[in-house]
């Protein structure tokens, strides 16, 4: 008797669902079940931490403006840096100064992409390559990115071409150097079955590599972009000339030479927030994809 009622305990917690957020790695794989989450659930977890975050900063701030931490030429209020965004608004400038830098900077990442991917595989799988090439990534990977904007000038002067430049020279090692470090993570039993099954060459980077070495890649990307944005902004607040057009980082720049600190909060937060939303619309997707695709987002 007592054996049966274990047998019938065992077998009903088999058959209970398990909630999918418990499923990981193979579990996850195997689990047929789709739950979509309530729109309200989803804004209780997504939407609602950096509303808050938001709106504590915003608080905080306004109180400092309040206590008179430091005079209002040192630290203009919400309100001043809201008066700046309505009048870039009504003078039809607010776009073109994000998307002057935005345009640049995709076009930039995808530059480096080209040149950062090929070459991340190079130094993956030949060993001569990467005991020449390896050091020099991983060293150009911790050289400041403004470092690069007085010779890009001098080399090439006040152009477009001088910012794509020192965008290329701080992501490309970026890029190359996460796509070689997932690689060396990949199982060495993929790459022998890869090979037993005719997969070498071209047709082994494509289908055997490149998808086991994504979770990496992607990291790399993410940083890469990272450095492509903020070299940018280097080179726009550094390198000015009537003909680059005015970008978030000249527009920064103009503030300081104003003495308008409304006008260099404006600059910050813009710059703050494009970075957010590239990494929200692209990269956040695309990350949860890979993860999902090997069972790895449980619980998040």
């Amino acid at each position: 008797m007592a054996s049966t009622e274990k047998a019938a305990g065992v077998t009903e917690r088999a058959a209970a669902p398990q909630d999918p957020d418990d499923l990981a790695g193979l579990d996850a794989l195997d689990s047929a079940q789709t739950v979509r989450t309530p729109l309200r659930e989803t804004l209780l977890r997504k939407v609602l931490p950096p509303v808050t975050a938001v709106a504590l900063v915003l608080v905080v701030w306004q109180i400092l403006v309040w206590a008179e931490v430091a005079p209002p030429y040192k630290l203009a209020s919400p309100s001043d840096v809201w008066g700046e965004v309505r009048e870039a608004w009504l003078q039809g400038t607010l776009l073109d100064y994000i998307w002057t830098s935005v345009s640049r900077g995709l076009l930039g990442f995808l530059l480096a992409l080209a040149i950062g991917t090929p070459l991340g595989l190079l130094v993956a799988r030949v060993s001569f390559v990467r005991a020449a090439i390896g050091p020099i990534l991983s060293g150009l990977q911790s050289l400041p990115s403004v470092a690069w904007v007085p010779p890009a000038v001098i080399w090439l002067g006040l152009n477009d071409s001088m910012m794509y430049a020192v965008i290329l020279l701080g992501a490309v090692p970026s890029i190359a150097n996460g796509l070689v470090a997932g690689i060396d993570q990949i199982p060495p039993l993929f790459l022998r079955a890869g090979r037993t099954l005719g997969a070498t060459g071209l047709r082994g980077a494509r289908y055997i590599v490149m998808p086991a070495a994504l979770p990496g890649y992607v990291a790399g990307l993410k940083q890469g972009w990272a450095f492509s944005w903020r070299s940018l902004m280097a080179a726009e607040i550094i390198a000015s000339s009537p003909d680059l057009g005015v970008g978030l980082g000249q527009l920064l720049e103009n503030g300081r030479n104003n003495s308008s600190m409304s006008q260099v909060f404006l600059a910050i937060l813009l710059i703050l927030c494009v970075g957010i939303a590239i990494d929200l619309l692209i990269f956040s997707p695309l990350e949860r994809r890979v993860l999902r695709g090997r069972g790895l987002l449980a619980g998040r």
